[in-house]
C-alpha cells in the first residue's frame, strides 16, 4: 500500500476525523479545532497545537482555492505520535488573513512525512474542480473520493 510517496492520503484519514459542518470565530480558532481533531485521533500530543499556531505566525498555511493546510513547525514534529490527516469544513468560511477559507486539512507527520503529504495534497487541492467539490462536500465518502489520487496524476 505504501510506496516512495508514503501512504495514500485517504489511509491516514479516520472517518471520525472528517468534520463537515464546523464554525470558527477566526483563523486561530480554526487551527485549534484542527489540532483538537488531531489530538482526538491520537496523532499528536497537545503541544503540537502550539507548533501549528507558531507555523501560522511565521508562514500562512493558506494554499488557495478556499483551502488551508495547518501543520506544525519542524520543532513540533517530536509531538507527533502517528501520521494522520483531519479534514474540517467551515461552510460559513473563516477569514484567513483576508482570504476566505472553507476547508482546513490538518497534517501530523513524523520525520519528513509532511513534505510528501503536502505534495500529494497540493496536487488534489490546487485542482479547482476538486477543491470546489471538497468545499461543497457534505459526506465523508465524498471527502475520501476527492483525496484519492487521480490516475492521470501518477
Amino acid at each position: 500500500m505504501s510506496d516512495e510517496t508514503g501512504p495514500a492520503l485517504a489511509a491516514l484519514l479516520a472517518e471520525s476525523s472528517i468534520r463537515l459542518a464546523e464554525t470558527a470565530s477566526d483563523k486561530e480558532d480554526a487551527i485549534r479545532q484542527v489540532g483538537a481533531a488531531l489530538l482526538e485521533a491520537d496523532a499528536i500530543d497537545a503541544s503540537y497545537i502550539d507548533a501549528m499556531l507558531e507555523r501560522e505566525r511565521s508562514v500562512s498555511t493558506f494554499v488557495g482555492e478556499g483551502v488551508a493546510i495547518p501543520h506544525g513547525t519542524l520543532a513540533g514534529k517530536d509531538s507527533v505520535k502517528n501520521d494522520a490527516l483531519v479534514v474540517l469544513r467551515f461552510p460559513d468560511g473563516v477569514d484567513w488573513d483576508g482570504n476566505d477559507v472553507r476547508v482546513c486539512v490538518g497534517i501530523a507527520a513524523r520525520g519528513n512525512g509532511h513534505i510528501a503529504l503536502l505534495s500529494q495534497l497540493a496536487t488534489v487541492l490546487l485542482d479547482p474542480d476538486r477543491a470546489a467539490a471538497l468545499r461543497a462536500a457534505t459526506t465523508s465518502d465524498e471527502v475520501y473520493e476527492l483525496l484519492k489520487p487521480d490516475p492521470e496524476d501518477e
